[in-house]
């Protein structure tokens, strides 16, 4: 921890009493960071102080408490809405922070009910298969504009409206894309341009989009170009042309557009991302360095910019602090009541991997991502083999290679 504390030069106790006061207004997660900002600045500096550190350890053991019983009964309600998904997250995310041995036995149980739930009582999402040659079945058209809508419940409410409009061609067009059918979206997303050639049309954007998975970035460019003429603030426009850039090594003309769009969106975060993506992409670490820095400085605490940054380190050989703020990442994730990202997960065990730390902490990382990412579970078994082996315990080593094999075996058969 820490990487944003060396810009403060506030006393333990000063981060207690904001922690207090946190914790009085139920704010858990804000109050535990506070605490362990106490605690990381009382071992550093005041090591003496024991009873200072009993105390804030205390405290923050009362506070991953609270916050985890407040996940319980959120996830105790998403059940009783047999919203299972949502349910088990919550389960896991209070499993992480309790320290109760009563509470863990409650949320170890919770989990296990979960799993006896049967899958289709969880899947709420409408099947529909583009591949089956079924247009001519009777109940088509209908299962096509149920599958369309729920895809559309993402984007904002007049984006849905506007998409609802564009007619069949556009709605099976979508849907292929979606589903990774690219040669499809871009032949059928083709039709729905002709058939509404407006200029303020969003279509190009979704077919420069099959495009640009496709691998065809000219075309992908000039669609999008064109877009950003009408819809200069679209930022989902921005960051595929941005992308078509990186991918055509055009890193000025990215850098370009990302100077030049409209004063209104200009400082905002994902602009500031682009930028500092366009800096790593074109291989200038150090100024992509000097712009997360700088925004940290400026605006406080940003997951999404720390990861960039710790990347960057990554790259720069900067492997320690990349480690260091990464494990920070996973501990404000945690602290706020989030779940850790997977890719930061699996990029700091990487890391302390590499760097020869081998605990059983980093085991448990990678156990972790074995459920959390299945498609990569012949890696993380893998790493965890080798864990096992570099500690002398070869019984576990060999099950967890065997494990591994298993695993690529069958995803080889897939």
């Amino acid at each position: 921890m820490g990487f944003l504390k060396i810009f403060s030069g506030k006393d333990p106790e000063e981060y207690e009493q904001k922690g207090d006061v946190l914790f009085e207004n139920e704010e858990y997660g804000p109050a535990k960071i506070e605490y362990e900002a106490a605690l990381s600045k009382a071992e550093k500096k005041f090591s003496d102080k024991t009873d200072l550190k009993d105390r804030l350890q205390q405290k923050i053991t009362q506070t991953k408490n609270a916050l985890a019983l407040r996940h319980k009964q959120i996830g105790e309600e998403l059940m009783d809405m047999e919203n299972y998904d949502d349910a088990e997250e919550k389960f896991r995310l209070a499993r992480e922070l309790a320290e109760d041995p009563e509470l863990q036995i409650e949320l170890e149980e919770k989990l296990q009910e979960i799993q006896t739930v049967p899958v289709g009582e969880v899947e709420d999402f409408p099947e529909f298969d583009l591949r089956q040659d079924d247009v001519e079945e009777p109940d088509y058209q209908d299962r096509l504009d149920e599958y369309f809508t729920a895809l559309c419940a993402s984007l904002p409410e007049q984006m849905t409206e506007v998409y609802q409009g564009y007619g069949n061609d556009f709605k099976i067009g979508f849907v292929a894309l979606n589903q990774g059918d690219f040669e499809k979206a871009v032949d059928k997303l083709s039709q729905a341009m002709k058939e509404d050639p407006s200029s303020e049309s969003f279509i190009p954007m979704e077919l420069a989009k099959a495009h640009l998975n496709l691998k065809q970035y000219k075309e992908a460019r000039s669609l999008l170009e064109e877009f950003l003429k009408e819809h200069p603030d679209s930022l989902q426009g921005i960051q595929l042309l941005c992308e078509t850039y990186w991918e055509i090594k055009e890193y000025d003309l990215a850098q370009e557009l990302l100077t030049s769009c409209p004063q209104e969106i200009k400082n905002t975060l994902p602009i500031r991302l682009l930028q500092g993506e366009t800096l790593f992409q074109a291989g200038k670490y150090k100024e992509a360095e000097s712009l997360y820095l700088n925004h940290l400085k400026s605006s406080g605490w940003n997951e999404h910019i720390a990861h960039s940054l710790a990347l960057t380190y990554d790259a720069l050989g900067e492997k320690e602090k990349a480690r260091d703020l990464l494990e920070e990442i996973m501990e404000e994730c945690r602290g706020c009541g989030f779940r850790v990202d997977a890719s930061i997960k699996q990029q700091y065990a990487d890391l302390c991997f590499e760097a020869g730390q081998y605990s059983a902490k980093i085991v448990e990382l990678y156990i972790s991502l074995v459920h959390e990412d299945p498609g990569n579970k012949a890696y993380y078994y893998q790493k965890i083999s080798q864990i096992y082996s570099a500690q002398g315990n070869e019984n576990e080593a060999r099950r967890y290679q065997v494990f591994a094999q298993k695993s690529k075996d069958k995803k080889e058969s897939e």
